[in-house]
């Protein structure tokens, strides 16, 4: 149990006792320096509930702690705050509990609980995967990974977006200007070859707009009338009316795309437990709409379209089906939620990690499922999240001019391969090992400076400094996880050996207390990143753990203590610390190199 939890009970205890007031929560922070003490309690928020002067009860309190709790040794108040002094014992207890616990902080899956399905990455087929997918990718990734380990069951899934007017775009340009090429006559990533049909398209069409401009149209009408556009749209039709020719194109060029985004994937480091398709769900959502608007959930228009007013519920009037009778988005969205529900009937809940541009989207979304009458509905959280811009700019996709996430991947490691030399810190490495080591760097760097920070914030992606081996980086906490392993290496002991009850006597360095009290803290942090949806927190932790250490590596000697006693407690502390940053960064998908 950490610091927090045992005091907290003696604390409400001591104010049931003392003043006959139930106290339903305690409130925290760290000691400042200039006071002695190990944690201070915030007395202000107890004149809630207790009548009187702070001092004087932060006085009554640390009395009765001193007096009934073993581990308080001392006490003093200033103003409203009670710092609180524990005994080395408690914290050589904790350590002695914890030392050899390979999954310290992890929380086994109960029987019985609802699982959670996280969504992330449902990219579009026509085009590969760029730099705002990686962000979607690592974050949803870490949030699965850190629910998991709060005690959850979780399923890690996407919907592929293979239908629609931007897919038949693709196609559409590539059966007139394609001359049947091919990933393997070309030599391209399937995706990436789509992908230039889609800029192809867009190319095509501009000029269309500009001619039907010059012969005296308006730009919207010429936007509307490009044959181009409608060619592409009467191709969506055709496919949705099951067209052999059509939908034989467009399952070659899916393919395409297929392979090539698992090559990316296995790249990043992620994988999913089940996969959904678009071009499947949409008919699911046709069926509830059909539903819906028996109920009157739905209604539908003159033109023959189908929508859903939630004028009431404060947001505006949301189409649901076309004129024509073909889907949106929203028809697929509420197809899959649907879907999932009945493929796993064990999930009560769904996280979507999609961008903040679709925060509307997802408000309606989660407002129809309620209406249609689902109750794990009230269970759907959107993973809201800023878009990532480079110094350069912002990105367009249909333009070409994004950051192709394989090729952001190759250049991470080469620019960890070029710091790293200039550094020489790799003296010895093998060429092999240094390749496979800047791999580990590049992409820890990468995925570290994305998920420090908060998801909601928009980013400025800047490679080179993301590698910097000072700092709040991935390399700098990765080469402090390598430092620790040389020490555990160079430790001529069993560190086995050494008995719980010899620990006991032991007089704690206050880097060694202040290193153990920021461990105490990884379970809380687990469950709070869970509860928060936010691999920055699991990061920063992290980064602070790493700073502790460092100042306590500073300042007492591990190896070269003349104290056997000091000696064992202090290398299975290091150990444990690198226990944790391994754990820690598995959460957010980073590895660690045993050497750097």
């Amino acid at each position: 149990m950490s610091l927090q939890a045992t005091l907290s009970n003696h604390v409400q205890q001591a104010v049931n006792a003392i003043f006959k007031a139930e106290l339903p929560s305690v409130e925290f922070q760290a000691t400042r320096k200039e006071f002695a003490g190990d944690i201070t309690i915030v007395v202000f928020p107890m004149l809630r509930v207790i009548k009187g002067n702070p001092v004087q009860i932060g006085e009554a309190i640390g009395q009765h702690l001193l007096e009934n709790v073993k581990e308080v040794v001392g006490f003093n108040v200033v103003k409203g705050f009670l710092n609180v002094e524990i005994n080395d014992g408690f914290y050589i207890n904790f350590f002695n509990t914890v030392k050899n616990d390979d999954t310290f902080g992890f929380v086994d899956v109960k029987e019985g609980d609802k699982a959670v399905m996280v969504e992330y990455s449902s990219p579009n087929t026509n085009k590969p995967l760029h730099l705002g997918h990686v962000r979607n990718n690592l974050l949803g990734y870490s949030v699965a990974e850190i629910i998991k380990a709060s005690g959850r069951k979780v399923y890690k899934t996407q919907i592929i977006n293979d239908r629609g007017i931007h897919i038949c775009k693709s196609m559409l340009a590539w059966k007139r200007f394609g001359n049947n090429e091919t990933p393997e006559s070309t030599g391209l990533k399937g995706d990436k070859l789509v992908g230039s049909y889609y800029v192809k398209f867009d190319q095509e069409y501009k000029k269309e707009i500009e001619a039907l401009v010059a012969e005296g149209k308006t730009n919207e009408e010429a936007k509307k009338l490009a044959p181009i556009l409608i060619e592409a749209q009467n191709m969506l039709q055709k496919w949705e009316a099951g067209d052999e020719e059509t939908v034989a194109l467009w399952e070659m060029m899916n393919q395409w795309v297929y392979d090539g985004f698992d090559v990316t994937y296995k790249n990043l480091g992620v994988d999913f437990d089940c996969l959904y398709h678009e071009s499947k769900t949409y008919l699911l959502g046709k069926e509830f709409v059909d539903q819906g608007l028996k109920t009157g959930v739905f209604i539908k228009k003159e033109d023959g379209s189908v929508w859903c007013d939630l004028t009431n519920d404060g947001l505006d009037e949301k189409i649901v089906l076309r004129s024509d009778g073909t889907a949106v988005y929203m028809t697929q969205d509420i197809g899959t939620a649907i879907q999932r529900i009945k493929d796993f009937p064990d999930v009560g809940g769904m996280v979507y990690t999609v961008g903040n541009e679709q925060d509307y989207h997802f408000k309606v979304l989660f407002l129809i499922l309620k209406k249609l009458g689902f109750d794990w509905a009230k269970n759907l959280y959107h993973l809201s999240y800023g878009m990532v811009d480079l110094p350069s700019g912002k990105m367009k996709s249909r333009e070409g001019t994004v950051v192709d996430a394989d090729d952001l991947l190759v250049e991470m490691s080469k620019t960890a391969g070029e710091i790293s030399e200039d550094l020489g810190k790799l003296d010895g490495y093998t060429k092999t090992e240094k390749k496979e080591l800047y791999k580990t760097i590049g992409l820890g760097a990468l995925k570290y400076f994305i998920l420090k920070v908060d998801p909601k914030k928009r980013i400025l992606f800047d490679p080179k400094e993301s590698i910097d081996f000072q700092g709040n980086t991935g390399p700098f906490i990765q080469y402090a996880y390598a430092r620790i392993q040389s020490i555990l290496r160079k430790a001529s002991l069993d560190s086995e050996t050494m008995s719980s009850e010899t620990m006991v006597t032991l007089t704690l360095h206050e880097k060694e207390k202040a290193l153990l009290k920021q461990i105490q803290l990884f379970p809380e942090t687990i469950q709070n990143a869970a509860e928060q949806h936010s691999p920055a927190l699991i990061a920063n932790y992290t980064y602070d753990l790493v700073k502790f250490y460092n100042s306590f590596f500073q300042n007492v000697q591990i190896l070269g203590t003349g104290n056997e006693v000091e000696k064992v407690f202090r290398v299975q502390l290091s150990k444990l610390v690198s226990n944790i940053i391994k754990n820690a960064f598995g959460l957010l998908g980073i590895n660690v190199p045993e050497r750097m």
